[in-house]
């Protein structure tokens, strides 16, 4: 019996968009604090790719047949 799912990336972009916030946020809170051992770049790199991967695949209804 299979199961359709109206989009089946939604958890999986869900819990894209959580790490990201985890790793931009101490990567924020270190420039801050420790500028010399901050990321920030690399982490604006991660949050561009996070953004690219949401609206491609993340809140399309797929059609039921």
């Amino acid at each position: 019996m299979k199961t359709s799912l109206k989009n089946q990336y939604a958890q999986p972009n869900q819990i894209l968009i959580f790490l990201v916030s985890i790793v931009f946020g101490y990567n924020l809170y270190m420039a801050i604090v420790h500028p010399e051992r901050s990321h920030l770049v690399l982490s604006i790199v991660l949050l561009a790719i996070t953004l690219f991967m949401c609206r491609e695949y993340g809140y399309k209804e797929t059609k039921d047949k």
